[in-house]
């Protein structure tokens, strides 16, 4: 699958795409309307689709110091608008300059000069320009002064409200994955690669897989029955993790620890991806090391039920 970037005109190739705008971070069911209709149009035509994302997102330029709260990484992205039918991904580079760029040059130089697209589809509240100064409406005119046609997909919602990136966001800080991936179509899931670290859950008995956080948003810290995915193999696994700041050991420590069930490889450098499926209870400083591992077993069972 082609990775574009805005800031390059597209291959000949490429060029009268149909293109699905938006930020499409979580790519839940919401962005999965407007990439659908997308893909859709596109095919219909005989045309590549495209489906774009920001990075960083907008929201981290105009706030560098925003706790984080991404929901995916663009490798993500990458593949989740691939499996939905997608001929490329296209990432647009927000810096000074596309912030400073007017409605107008956007539609111009960028949508219509450099990436040639013959259609774009977006939600009904998109913005996008210098101070948010487009909207839907002067899409479609300026991008009809382009032969650019436009189409726009509504919310979509469920029985309790708009399904949105801040609903997925609310539903992982509370501890609620089974919200998260009912909005999303699939598990929360962080990728990383695994580091080497104190080696403490191997002292005692339970050894971890120690991945950075990173710029993921942090869900509810505690214990998760979760399954994890060695990408280089496809190998699927099935255990609990940790994600916190292990406050039974000192230095405090924000890291993501997976323990893998009937596993004994090496992980060591390997990307992984864990997908969280079940809150099993907070983090929590015990009496002692016994105590800790009386509450793993239980926690690794408990996992072992809900994961099947």
């Amino acid at each position: 699958m082609r990775w574009l970037d805005h800031r390059d005109s597209v291959p000949e190739s490429l060029r009268g795409a149909i293109i699905a705008l938006g930020n499409f971070d979580g790519f839940h069911k919401g962005h999965q309307a407007v990439a659908g209709e997308a893909i859709r149009w596109a095919r219909e035509e005989g045309r590549p689709a495209i489906v774009a994302t920001f990075d960083p997102h907008p929201v981290r330029f105009f706030k560098p110091d925003a706790e984080p709260f991404r929901l995916t990484t663009l490798e993500q992205r990458q593949e989740l608008y691939l499996e939905a039918g997608a001929t490329a991904m296209l990432v647009f580079h927000f810096d000074g300059e596309l912030a400073a760029t007017s409605a107008e040059d956007y539609i111009g130089d960028i949508l219509a000069g450099r990436l040639g697209a013959a259609g774009v589809v977006t939600g009904e509240d998109f913005t996008f320009g210098k101070a948010r100064g487009g909207n839907v409406q002067v899409l479609a005119d300026i991008g009809a002064e382009h032969g650019i046609r436009t189409r726009t997909v509504g919310p979509v919602g469920d029985d309790a409200d708009v399904i949105s990136s801040s609903r997925i966001r609310d539903a992982l800080r509370r501890g609620d994955p089974q919200e998260a991936a009912q909005l999303l179509t699939r598990p929360f899931a962080i990728r990383g690669i695994v580091q080497h670290g104190d080696k403490r859950g191997r002292e005692i008995g339970y050894p971890t897989a120690n991945l950075s956080v990173e710029a993921y948003l942090r869900p509810r810290f505690g214990i998760y029955a979760v399954t994890g995915r060695i990408l280089a193999t496809g190998e699927e696994l099935k255990g609990a993790a940790n994600i916190g700041i292990r406050p039974q050991f000192t230095p405090p420590k924000e890291l993501l620890e997976p323990y893998f069930f009937d596993f004994s490889g090496d992980l060591y450098g390997q990307e992984i991806e864990v997908s969280f499926h079940h809150f099993l209870r907070p983090e929590a400083k015990f009496d002692s090391l016994d105590a800790l591992m009386e509450q793993m077993e239980r926690d690794c069972n408990e996992a072992r039920r809900l994961l099947g």
